[in-house]
This record gives structure tokens, C-alpha cells and sequence, in this order.
């Protein structure tokens, strides 16, 4: 099956021609008069006109609507430090699902650079060109500090989808998960193994719906975060507790909520044995999650599920957040993409969930039935009321928050 996938994936991004993403002429070229309107001299008046006001850039050209999704190569989905270069095909398939679902054009940009100072300044120096920037597959610790300078520096929305955007599915999903298993998130012992972009941000997200850090134990490869250790990064640092426990089974004991962003088969069937009663596991890695799901339903008949991939239930996958959060951002000039914004998308597609899925979608996923419940916490992605709901969210967010500049 490894093999098969493999020629069928080079075969797809080889033909008919390499790539996946191209540009589309958007206005006539069929005259002389249309190439004399789109280049010299008719092109010189939208420069006069934006050379006066900057904000014309949105009127006269394409920059309202585009969006940079821009890496370093340095943490290539679960393959690692690949390098800017072999990074290009997952910014590519970024743009794919950027035009999809959100009718948003995207500029993959792969700089081939590792320094945080050189990485920042091309950035900001590129950033005229763009409506907002998307940053991706970025190493943590140097994603936070990219991520939080470059909003510092630029008046359009940078939004770092590795942290944020897995935060926001992660959150949404959370939020129902709790309501089926009639508990509160203010309660909830919260056990999150992996302290990378990921894991801090969806933390972060959590705390700010209502977790209490108290509750929260975060794992990274040392074991848990706790005040004693003095080996943390200021991120880090940031979720140490105070406790005597140091192992993720002594986290696990009674913890009614598990969070996976690290690696395969970590999470044990003893450790899900002493959970609390209904717990939730959410086991992310991919492709291999933390726990098998056919191993963690038949050790435990009381808990929901969701991992990362696209064949088991409840899939946690962030096509569900960007692409809207950027739509949203994008329709009213947002200046940046805020906590507000995110907590707007979390619930809505929370909200979402609960209601009846069109019998599109129950085709386009061979399904006869969906409802919301222990197997459906969030939507699917090819459910097209996302577009809609989501970005509505997420730009009245940005008005009542006071970062846009124009109202819907």
C-alpha cells in the first residue's frame, strides 16, 4: 500500500505538468487596448493612485485577496528539517486548499533561511505584496518568536497555522467532546503530551476559553513541565505547575482529558486505563497516533475519540479554521488575526456541529447518516456551509474587536 501511494502521489504532482497551483490572467487580454489598460500606459494611473493612498493597493490589485504562505523548510509536517525547497509541495498544497475553500489566491514563498533575524526581515520586506501571511512548518522555539515579531512589525494578519490553527480545531472539537461527557472545562484535568507549537498554543487557546492552568499538565520529551526544572524555554515556562508528579502515567492518573501533538504509540493502554471516568483522547500525531483507536475503544467503552487522520471519526484536521479565518480576516482589512477572532471561530464551528448536515455532504463522505454526537464533534471539511458560517464569525469578530478597517 506504501508503494502504490507513493507512485500515485509523485504520479499526481508530476502530471500533466509539475505543481499544483498556478496563475490565472482575472482580466481581458484579447486586444491591443486591453495590454495598452493592463501594462504601459494605462497601469501607470492605479500606481499614481496608491503612490497618493497605500489603501487604493486594494482597489487596484490583487493584494486584498492574497495571502503568503511562507516556510523555512525547518519542520515539514512529520518528516522534519527538509529544507525550504523540499518544503514547496506542502505550500503548494496549502494554496490548494486556500483556493478551494476559501477562494483566497496564495504565493508560496520557501526562504532558505534558518536565522530568525534574516527570516523575520524578508518577510516584512515581501509583505507589501500580501493581504496576510500564513506561516508554516516552522521549528518551535524560534515559530513563537517569528510569529509574535512579525505581528509586532506588520499592520496585516500573520497567523502561524501550526499553533493557532491546531488550537482552534482542537479547541472547537474540546467544547463539544465536554458537553457529551457532561463536563466543564474550568473542571477538567487536562494532560497535554507535546509542548512544540502545537501544544503550547492549543493550550493557550484553552486557558483563554476557561481551563485553569492549575489543571493542566504539559509533557514534553524530559517528562512534565513543573517549576523545579530549569531547562524551560519562556513558552514553556510559562505552563510549569507546581507538583511532585514527574511521569505522563502519574499525569494520566484521573485526568479526564488527553491532548497527543508528539508521536506514535506513546500513549499506553495502562495509562487510558487510569483515566477518569468519560475521558476524551485526542491522540494527533500523524500518521500514527499516540494510541491506535481500535485499541483505545476496546480498553475503554466510555471515551470520545478524535485524531488526525481522515479514516476514523472525528477528525482534527485544520482545512476546518484557515481558510475561513483568513476569508473572515481578508473581507474586512483586518490589521491581525486576534485571541477574539479565534475564540469566534471556535465556536462557531462548535455551533456548527449541532446542526443537520446537508446531503451533500453525507454523499460526498458515502455516509446515510450524521449527527451530532460521540462521533461527530466537528464538522467535516467538505461541508460547504464552513465558508459562510465560519468567515462570518470570524470578520465580526475583527469588527467588534476594533481591528478592521471596513465593515462588512
Amino acid at each position: 500500500m506504501k508503494e502504490k501511494l507513493k507512485k500515485e502521489a509523485l504520479q499526481y504532482h508530476a502530471e500533466p505538468k509539475p505543481g499544483k497551483i498556478e496563475i490565472q490572467i482575472s482580466k481581458s487580454t484579447e486586444t491591443q487596448k486591453d495590454l495598452a489598460l493592463a501594462y504601459t500606459p494605462g497601469v501607470a494611473e492605479p500606481v499614481n493612485a496608491i503612490h497618493k493612498n497605500p489603501e487604493d493597493a486594494y482597489k487596484y490589485t490583487s493584494k486584498g485577496n492574497l495571502v503568503g504562505v511562507i516556510t523555512d523548510g525547518s519542520a515539514v509536517l512529520g518528516l522534519g528539517n527538509v529544507g525550504a525547497l523540499a518544503g514547496k509541495p506542502v505550500m503548494e498544497g496549502k494554496g490548494v486548499l486556500f483556493k478551494r475553500f476559501a477562494d483566497i489566491d496564495v504565493f508560496d514563498i520557501e526562504i532558505n533561511t534558518t536565522d530568525i533575524e534574516g527570516f523575520i526581515n524578508t518577510v516584512a520586506n515581501i509583505a507589501p505584496t500580501f493581504g496576510g501571511i500564513n506561516l508554516e512548518d516552522i521549528a518551535a522555539p524560534r515559530c513563537f518568536e517569528i510569529e509574535e515579531r512579525l505581528k509586532e512589525r506588520l499592520d496585516i494578519p500573520v497567523f502561524h497555522d501550526d499553533q493557532h490553527g491546531t488550537a482552534i480545531i482542537i479547541s472547537a472539537a474540546m467544547l463539544n467532546a465536554l458537553k457529551l461527557q457532561n463536563k466543564k472545562l474550568e473542571d477538567a484535568k487536562i494532560v497535554c503530551l507535546g509542548a512544540g507549537a502545537a501544544g503550547v498554543a492549543s493550550m493557550k487557546l484553552l486557558v483563554s476559553l476557561g481551563a485553569k492552568k492549575k489543571n493542566l499538565y504539559m509533557i514534553d520529551r524530559k517528562g512534565i513541565i513543573h517549576t523545579e526544572r530549569v531547562d524551560l524555554t519562556p513558552h514553556k515556562q510559562a505552563f510549569a505547575i507546581e507538583t511532585d508528579k514527574r511521569t505522563l502515567m502519574e499525569a494520566c492518573t484521573g485526568a479526564d482529558i488527553f491532548i497527543g501533538v508528539s508521536g506514535p504509540n506513546l500513549l499506553t493502554t495502562d495509562m487510558l486505563k487510569v483515566m477518569a471516568d468519560n475521558p476524551i483522547v485526542f491522540a494527533l500525531s500523524n500518521p500514527d497516533p499516540e494510541i491506535d483507536p481500535t485499541l483505545a475503544h476496546a480498553t475503554r467503552d466510555d471515551l470520545i475519540m478524535a485524531t488526525g487522520r481522515s479514516d476514523y471519526p472525528n477528525q482534527v484536521n485544520n482545512v476546518l479554521g484557515f481558510p475561513f479565518i483568513f476569508r473572515g480576516a481578508l473581507d474586512v482589512r483586518a490589521s491581525t488575526i486576534n485571541t477574539a477572532m479565534q475564540i469566534a471561530c471556535v465556536h462557531a464551528l462548535a455551533e456548527l456541529s449541532h446542526e443537520t448536515v446537508p446531503n451533500e455532504v453525507l454523499e460526498a463522505y458515502g455516509l446515510d447518516s450524521l449527527e451530532f454526537g460521540m462521533d461527530y464533534i466537528i464538522p467535516k471539511p467538505l461541508d460547504p456551509r464552513l465558508r459562510e458560517h465560519v468567515s462570518n464569525a470570524v470578520a465580526q469578530a475583527a469588527i467588534d474587536s476594533g481591528v478592521a478597517r471596513i465593515k462588512m
